[in-house]
């Protein structure tokens, strides 16, 4: 008779991601040079507003017409009118838990209903301590009517929870997106 053996424990998702996953050009959603480019900068912190050196943040985003050149975009995969845009971002986190990812504004894109989202970055988080990535969005300040008409931020209460998915603005023209794993500052993360 053999022994029926059990599941194998869950791993966290770091530290090797840090080490292995990143490339050179990975934070460049569109080249530098890019008409309209920005930096969304931050920093990953845990609960205690400690930086995580070996994190892996992840973007996923429209262009600026709000399509996708993917076949899972209902409309039809359409190639960017940006050169070089690819939609996907990657940053390593540094030695005080900073990131940065060079892109543009995204337009909006239709939500189920037909209505359409504010314009928004899709964000993935990779971390030492956890077991599966988190996801958050980044929202634009400057689109204070989209946002507070779009459903999603409209079932965040909490108006210090909603506030973690906005970017704010820098004087040199970047946004500023700090994402905080737990504590006081949590950012708010969807349940995917």
């Amino acid at each position: 008779m053999s022994e029926r053996l059990g599941c194998t424990p869950s791993q966290t998702v770091g530290p090797y991601l840090h080490i292995v996953l990143p490339w050179p050009d990975g934070p460049f959603v569109v080249p530098e040079g890019t008409s309209g480019a920005f930096w969304v900068t931050g920093r990953l912190l845990d609960g205690a507003g400690e930086p995580i050196p070996d994190g892996l943040i992840e973007t996923w985003q429209a262009d600026p017409a709000g399509r996708f050149d993917h076949p899972d975009d209902p409309r039809g995969a359409t190639k960017p009118a940006i050169p070089g845009f690819r939609g996907f971002g990657r940053s390593a986190t540094g030695a005080n838990g900073e990131f940065g990812i060079l892109t543009v504004k995204p337009g909006p894109v239709p939500a189920e209903d037909g209505r359409a989202q504010a314009p928004h970055i899709d964000v993935s988080v990779f971390s030492r301590g956890l077991l599966d990535r988190v996801v958050t969005r980044v929202y634009f300040a400057d689109e204070s009517e989209a946002n507070a008409n779009y459903p999603v931020l409209a079932t965040i209460e909490d108006a210090r929870l909603r506030s973690t998915l906005v970017a704010t603005a820098n004087d040199d023209g970047s946004l500023r997106f700090d994402i905080h794993l737990q504590g006081a500052h949590e950012t708010a993360f969807f349940a995917v």
